[in-house]
């Protein structure tokens, strides 16, 4: 255990509430009035110093003076993780995704080493080092934690059987973000904790959107995620998907790739990195707070949902159809966004803790008993749903190329169009290295809007790719489009592909073909028309599926 002494005089120093106790093993809170499980609607008007803040338009967007100055603090790399392993082991999760000023939020830590450290820091651009180091905690004792049971009947690994290792209330000094909390133990164990701080008063231009649940939905912590899993079968005996997936995951594990940080740093980081330096005015939220405080979405102009974000559910839908309807912009910087339905559901840690998608609506529960919106069928188009989410995204998901086959290229269809302005790039242009994972593809009559724009249209081999979507010739297609909705005048942008924003990563010197610039140009076009307002009243989009060539394609 820490010193008494020693552990009041850090937290003294560093000004933030930090619990270590016996406290942690019954979850309930130590801070004598926040629960450890509050909802963020339980924080609305947390009490902070007025932030003076002034907006205005640059070169890449709507900028903001706070999100200036916080990039220009001194920033650290000490956040990385070098390359090699230590003995032993260090793991955990905290009893939260996001959380809001005034929160409580508990870390569950299991790790070889006698005792260990965390270390918050908040990700962004910092004159380059990518992270300010926010926090840090006194010493805990470490602790190896018991396995972490299956439930048979979903195929659900759940470690809520760990004892809380420590708590932190997050304090108004804490500005919105993606925080990563360090895990070093004594011996040189190092991993990650994930974490969203949400300002649910902001009313930023735009909103970041992290994917907890897609983190949650492919991490295979145990054994098990929705597309895998290991032993019988439970269910249902169908070949696909799975039979041994889980019906349900749980937040209550850690992540099992990157350290902790789940693919953060491919399918996140690197527009967070973009965004702050650039200066812009960004807010940001996660689906799971989306999904549980709707309203979040109000004020804001443009979200922005990351890469591979295909695991929704029914309130964020509604959520963001909602802000849609109101002339919210929607720039997805992936593919295969809104194709999975889910819901979400209590543990015994708090709300919002497990994800339910049994992928198909007849082994659902709530089948025949439930709002039919909530079953999770295969897909959102599938019964009972029936709902298409190409008529919000702008076009269909389409297939994915074959794990470990070479990226196909970005090719240029309409380069008069704004997304392309001052990229100097002219129509059939390519871009190498940028089409890989999951593909979007426009849809079929009455599943795409009628004004859809193909500002991209790139070529897919068969011999590397599955599809569904049509073929044409040796090739199918991964398109990129946009299209204004002719009564909010919002507008929005599909990328059509998973591989977008892992190229945003600078390359360094030595990679001549580096995509990274033109990307970061054609990304930050996107967000400047965006943030300026309905994107529709000042670039509307004009339909030109006629125009494709290959015809139909």
């Amino acid at each position: 255990m820490i010193a008494i002494g020693v552990f009041c005089a850090v937290v003294a120093a560093i000004g933030i509430y930090v619990a270590v106790g016996s406290d942690a093993i019954s979850g309930r809170p130590t801070d004598g009035g926040h629960s450890a499980h509050a909802r963020l609607s339980d924080h609305r008007h947390p009490q902070k110093a007025p932030v003076v803040n002034r907006t205005f338009t640059g070169a890449w967007g709507v900028e903001s003076t706070a999100t200036i100055a916080e990039n220009k603090l001194p920033g650290t790399s000490a956040w990385r993780i070098a390359p090699g392993v230590a003995p032993g082991f260090i793991e955990g999760f905290a009893d939260h995704t996001y959380a809001s000023a005034g929160q409580q939020v508990g870390l569950y830590v299991s790790t070889s080493a006698p005792q260990f450290t965390v270390t918050g820091y908040r990700m962004g651009w910092y004159q380059g080092n990518g992270a300010r180091q926010i926090w840090q905690s006194a010493d805990v004792d470490g602790v190896a934690q018991p396995p972490c049971p299956v439930d048979t009947t979903v195929n659900m690994v759940s470690c809520d059987n760990w004892s809380k290792s420590l708590s932190l209330t997050i304090p108004t000094t804490f500005p919105s973000g993606d925080y990563l909390f360090k895990l070093v133990g004594s011996g040189g164990q190092q991993g990650y904790i994930m974490l969203t701080v949400v300002d649910p008063s902001s009313t930023a231009t735009y909103v970041i959107m992290n994917r907890s649940l897609v983190e949650a939905a492919w991490n295979d912590y145990g054994g098990f995620d929705f597309y895998q899993g290991t032993g019988p079968c439970v269910v249902d005996t169908d070949t696909y998907p799975v039979c041994n997936r889980a019906r349900v995951v749980s937040f209550d594990r850690p992540y099992a790739e990157g350290n902790g940080s789940a693919d953060f740093f491919s399918n996140e980081y690197p527009v967070i990195e973009l965004a702050e330096e650039h200066g812009l005015d960004v807010t940001y939220d996660s689906d799971v707070t989306v999904d549980a405080v709707p309203g979040v979405l109000d004020g804001h102009r443009v979200l922005v949902s990351l890469g591979h974000d295909e695991m929704w559910t029914n309130p964020e839908r509604v959520a963001v159809l909602s802000a849609f309807a109101r002339g919210m912009n929607l720039a997805f910087l992936s593919g295969s966004a809104l194709v999975r339905h889910a819901r979400l559901q209590p543990s015994i840690l708090g709300p919002d803790r497990e994800v339910v998608d049994y992928r198909n609506d007849v082994d659902d529960p709530l089948s025949g008993k439930g709002d039919p919106m909530d079953v999770t069928g295969n897909t959102w188009s599938a019964p009972p749903a029936d709902w298409s989410s190409s008529l919000l995204v702008g076009e269909i998901y389409s297939g994915y190329l074959e794990p470990d086959t070479p990226a196909a290229a970005f090719v240029v269809s309409d380069a008069s169009s704004w997304i392309y302005s001052g990229t100097g790039l002219q129509n059939g242009s390519t871009v190498p290295g940028i089409i890989e994972s999951d593909i979007d593809h426009v849809g079929p009559p009455g599943l795409t809007p009628a004004n859809v724009e193909v500002l991209g249209h790139s070529p897919v081999p068969l011999t590397d790719a599955y599809t569904n979507q049509g073929k044409w010739g040796p090739y199918t297609y991964s398109d990129l489009t946009y299209y204004t909705d002719p009564v909010s005048k919002a507008g929005v942008i599909d990328i059509g592909n998973n591989n977008w924003i892992n190229a945003l990563t600078p390359c360094g010197e030595s990679s001549p073909t580096c995509p990274a610039d033109v990307l970061a140009k054609i990304t930050g076009n996107i967000l400047h028309l965006f943030g300026q307002g309905p994107a529709g009243a000042i670039e509307p989009s004009t339909g030109n599926l006629q125009s494709v060539m290959p015809q139909g394609s």
